[in-house]
């Protein structure tokens, strides 16, 4: 079931993509600000670096904008786990954003609730995945300091399910519920590359007990082909669960 569900998402995202009407005129692509929406395809390869196990394949999504101010994306990684041998589908991810307000000043640019959804796709005892859903759902504000800086901050409430795996004693499962901050800043160094600088702590609790989750993201960003095509490198580092997360991607934009 789980499969037949995974493909089921996976072409209905790829009709959405080619289903776009040829007619709409070709658009000014400006990736440098996260609240700008666009249908694209992302691939690159990702290494994640843990305390007692490594990650290393490839991550994809696919992100369909229905207009300027909705979008929809699906994304899946697959995954080789050198602890336990075993390759196959992570955790899929889907989220939602609408640009519900624009050009609010000349500052204030956009104002755009989200929901983010992951699901346990991926094989808890092959260690690659959670077991667990996590659901959030916030609101991301954007803002131009200057011609070279914006910034992106939000907010989100964040609810982690249960684990579903029997490999975790009942007495140990627990659900988790709280908030998650995001700080994003997007600085151009010129009109082809740019980088996001984003702390994305988040404050769980669990059980009672409350517990905050230090991490971050730097992706340097580099478009090749304007309005069409770029490159980028990430670093993703937990510094609490101690997990360090390396990309280099490719983006094509439909």
């Amino acid at each position: 079931m789980k499969k037949q569900f995974i493909i089921f998402l996976l072409v209905l995202s790829a009709t959405a993509v080619f289903a776009q009407d040829s007619a709409v005129v070709k658009q000014t692509v400006d990736p440098s600000k996260p609240t700008n929406l666009y249908t694209q395809v992302n691939a690159g390869l990702e290494y994640q670096s843990g305390k007692t196990q490594n990650l290393i394949g490839a991550r994809v999504n696919v992100q369909y904008a229905l207009n300027p101010d909705n979008l929809f994306l699906v994304e899946l990684p697959l995954l080789y786990n050198d602890l336990s041998s075993k390759f196959g589908a992570g955790d899929m991810r889907i989220r939602y954003y609408n640009a519900v307000k624009r050009n609010i000043s000349k500052s204030f640019i956009a104002i755009a609730p989200f929901a983010d959804i992951s699901l346990p796709t991926g094989s808890y005892k092959n260690g690659l995945g959670s077991s667990s859903w996590s659901l959030a759902a916030g609101v991301v504000g954007g803002f131009i300091l200057s011609k070279k800086l914006s910034i992106f901050p939000g907010i989100s409430y964040v609810h982690v399910t249960k684990p579903g795996t029997d490999l975790i004693p009942e007495a140990l499962k627990f659900a988790s519920d709280g908030a998650g901050l995001q700080f994003n800043a997007s600085y151009a160094f010129n009109k082809s590359t740019f980088l996001f600088i984003n702390p994305t702590p988040a404050f769980l609790s669990t059980n009672g007990n409350w517990k905050t989750f230090w991490s971050g993201e730097l992706n340097l960003n580099k478009i090749i082909t304007p309005n069409k095509f770029k490159v980028n490198a990430f670093w993703g580092p937990n510094f609490t669960t101690k997990v360090y997360t390396y990309r280099l991607g490719a983006t094509v934009y439909l």
